[in-house]
């Protein structure tokens, strides 16, 4: 992190300031936890601060302190345009092109206030006057967490800030089992730990509370899932049809690709979710090793993300994008082999 970037970030901050955050379209643990604890912090600071979505966000996030006090774009527009146009300054949160956040993105490329970027993707756009981007690291979280240590002001950070800050570090990193995933890492999460993060608590309200429904959705998932030794892939489908019959709820199908990772000899999985009303189907890939699934979702999927970590979209049906999968997959073999 260059000291001449958190000397502008100190400046800026030197003085009261109305601040939007914004995390990426159909947030996650990272870009909750991420923007929620930049927020805190930012009014322990002085600073008016508060969080636009642009769109609904998992129900098994909404717990998260200062969950109640977040805009939602979709929901109400007109709420979070009065929010904009009152900003000094916009912090983009776990995303590095505006096109993430669809429609929003306008507004914040033509806003006059200072744009922040906080974020660990690879290939940042160059849209921010101040940027934080560190793709090695391995959650936003954790990056919000550093800058707040470059700051000097690790000791603001409270109960509150602590389990914001834990929540994407734990779901970024697969629950600490990813390659990003170093010795500072976990020195952190001690850290946050003795500030007060109830990590028991923090991994029930995440994984421990799923419905029926999502559950049987899981089995759907998983009796649809394929395996091409071959080419060492495994990957799953879901239709619309068998979302509806199982009651899907926004956040339902998180972490389903991971079970496919499991099996002995697959290095590249993906889940495949049809979406009739967007007319397009959602990819999520996931890999071992060097394989780079960010790579692959760029080039064939409209997407990106990390190395072992990427979604994408493929516009046609749920059987056009298997056939487009495995038609790729031929060049991608001595990849997959020698991972």
């Amino acid at each position: 992190m260059k000291l001449e970037t958190i000397k502008v970030l100190q400046q800026l901050l030197s003085t009261p300031k109305n601040v939007v955050i914004i995390p990426h379209k159909n947030p996650d643990g990272d870009a909750m936890g991420s923007s929620l604890g930049w927020m805190h912090f930012l009014n322990k600071n002085n600073h008016t601060a508060s969080v636009i979505v642009p769109n609904p966000y998992p129900k098994f996030l909404k717990w998260i302190p200062g969950d109640e006090t977040v805009i939602c774009f979709e929901t109400n527009e007109d709420q979070a345009l009065k929010r904009l146009e009152k900003a000094d300054i916009i912090c983009t949160l776990d995303f590095n092109s505006l096109e993430r956040i669809e429609v929003l993105g306008e507004y914040v490329r033509n806003h006059a206030a200072t744009k922040i970027m906080i974020d660990h993707h690879r290939e940042p756009q160059d849209y921010a006057d101040i940027q934080f981007s560190e793709p090695e690291i391995g959650s936003t979280c954790e990056l919000v967490y550093q800058i707040i240590e470059s700051l000097s002001a690790l000791e603001q950070i409270d109960n509150t800030i602590a389990t914001c800050i834990y929540v994407g570090m734990l779901t970024d990193t697969g629950s600490f089992r990813f390659p990003s995933v170093t010795p500072k890492t976990h020195r952190i999460v001690a850290h946050l730990i003795e500030c007060g993060a109830n990590h028991a608590a923090i991994y029930n309200q995440i994984y421990n509370t799923s419905t029926m429904s999502r559950l049987q959705l899981l089995g759907q998932a998983l009796s649809n899932l394929k395996i091409v030794p071959e080419y060492h892939t495994a990957f799953m489908t879901l239709s619309q049809e068998e979302l509806k019959k199982f009651d899907f709820q926004k956040g339902d199908t998180e972490g389903f690709v991971n079970y496919a990772l499991t099996i002995e000899g697959v290095k590249l999985a993906i889940i495949m979710i049809e979406d009739k009303s967007e007319q397009y189907v959602k990819l999520s890939l996931r890999s071992s090793g060097s394989f780079s699934v960010n790579e692959m979702a760029k080039k064939h999927f409209h997407g990106g993300g990390h190395i072992n970590a990427a979604g994408g979209k493929y516009n046609g049906s749920i059987g056009e994008t298997v056939q487009k999968l495995t038609s790729l997959l031929p060049q991608y073999q001595q990849a997959l082999h020698t991972s």
